[in-house]
């Protein structure tokens, strides 16, 4: 699924390449990063809903013939990490219109709805891929990636980017190669040998920018399975489709970047212990204790993206962090790891406080107890992967005790918190709950 990236316009509406914009994609200068490294950052966080065919002969136990899946994503351009909705990765060398990168990007298992928790839902597949920029508007990759099981495809794209007025427009075409293993395993099922093949891909994507940081987002892809897949039992259909649509946030790309931003990294540290309550227990002050007292501790870094969203003084950034999870009666210790886009508002009266909620994903290397507990109940195969949010409230600390030296620390509690948005989301497992920890910090500006 391909998503455009906002890119934003130095010197008008209608722009190509050579008027000073940076290029979506990854296909930023490495002389524009250095400029605008420490002011806003090139970010976006948007929701669409992707609809797909199924290609499989189910219809003898399910009547779908599609499934759609809500995926919330994540946008950033740094120097060297990247978010691009559904993949993300890091950039290993630049030269020119050269780009050698690390990627991860998360796929797809176009199956009924009602058996994706049970086989296990999506995955993701990491790898490697190489860019060229043809001229101003077209580009070339090539990539060789594997699942987690070692299953291998590689492949290569031609595409362009087009930027006319509030739209932009990127369509694709592509030749996937799959080895045997991997058919055999995705179309086949483990039921059936399918040999290597070439699928053929065609689409393009679009996003429109209705006004100041808002855009609507939607694309389509049509592709052509190969031979030896048609030819299997499995698969009823030769060619297989899908649409995506939403909405997301994004850089204003009538605006110049700012070259300064008020609010600065920081750090973040904070203990807190499981909960089998709700979010709306927890925040109606009705919350039940974790008979085992499982806790965990976590370190956040917070970078700057903006200081402003519609106008408004919120100070976004994006957030990475590490958790470790801590061994007790019940569980062995284990760790967590988020990526996530947090926005915080301040309120100056009596002194500095200010509220936050972040958005990402979450990914743990082996479920907790507090989360798996809740997965037994319900009935439900637990997911690493899960949606993350993060709700805070803090106060600034040199106001507090009229302390100068303290103005850059801020003592607060926040929600941690893993779920999988009500079954809507085939990349969590189609499940629904999670879980969830009260904690407190402390919090640097650095």
């Amino acid at each position: 699924m391909a998503i455009i990236l906002p890119v934003t316009a130095h010197s008008g509406d209608n722009v190509t390449w050579g008027q000073n914009v940076e290029r979506p994609d990854g296909f930023i200068s490495v002389e524009d990063l250095r400029i605008k490294r420490d002011g806003e950052q090139p970010w976006g966080l948007a929701a669409v809903v992707r609809t797909a065919s199924i290609p499989y002969a189910t219809q003898s136990v399910v009547e779908d013939t599609s499934v759609s899946t809500f995926v919330p994503m994540m946008f950033y351009q740094g120097e060297r990490l990247f978010l691009h909705g559904t993949e993300g990765g890091l950039n290993l060398y630049r030269y020119e219109d050269w780009e050698f990168n690390a990627l991860v990007r998360m796929h797809f298992i176009d199956i009924p709805s009602s058996f994706q928790n049970q086989i296990g839902g999506d995955t993701g597949d990491v790898g490697f891929q190489l860019k060229y920029q043809l001229d101003d508007y077209l580009y070339s990759q090539f990539e060789i990636l594997s699942d987690p099981d070692g299953r291998f495809s590689s492949m290569a794209t031609l595409g362009a980017i087009y930027h006319t007025g509030n739209w932009r427009f990127r369509p694709q075409a592509s030749l996937n190669w799959k080895e045997s293993a991997y058919n055999s395993y995705y179309y086949g099922l483990n039921l059936e040998s399918i040999n290597a093949g070439v699928d053929i891909k065609v689409g393009a994507s679009a996003s429109y920018h209705v006004a100041s940081n808002l855009y609507l987002l939607a694309g389509a892809r049509v592709t052509r399975l190969d031979k030896n897949v048609q030819d299997s039992v499995i698969v009823d259909d030769d060619w297989q489709g899908e649409i995506y649509a939403g909405l997301g946030f994004f850089n204003d790309s009538k605006k110049p970047r700012k070259n300064t931003l008020s609010n600065n990294p920081y750090l973040r540290f904070a203990h807190g212990w499981a909960t089998p309550s709700n979010i709306g227990e927890i925040f109606s002050g009705n919350t039940e204790k974790d008979e085992f007292d499982n806790q965990l501790t976590s370190l956040f870094y917070g970078h700057p993206l903006t200081d402003e969203l519609f106008g408004l003084p919120l100070d976004i950034y994006l957030t990475p962090g590490f958790v470790w999870h801590w061994s007790s009666d019940v569980q062995a210790s284990t760790q967590e790891y988020v990526m996530a886009v947090k926005a915080y508002y301040t309120v100056e009266w009596p002194v500095k406080w200010r509220f936050g909620v972040a958005e990402g994903l979450s990914y743990i290397s082996n479920i907790s107890y507090i989360e798996q507990s809740e997965m037994d109940r319900k009935g439900y195969e637990s997911s690493n992967l899960l949606n993350f949010l993060d709700f805070s409230f803090d106060v600034n600390l040199g106001d507090l005790f009229n302390h100068k030296p303290m103005d850059n620390v801020w003592f607060g509690y926040s929600l941690h918190h893993r779920s999988a948005i009500f079954e809507s989301a085939s990349q969590f497992g189609r499940i629904k709950g999670g879980s969830n920890y009260n904690t407190v910090y402390l919090q640097f500006d650095i």
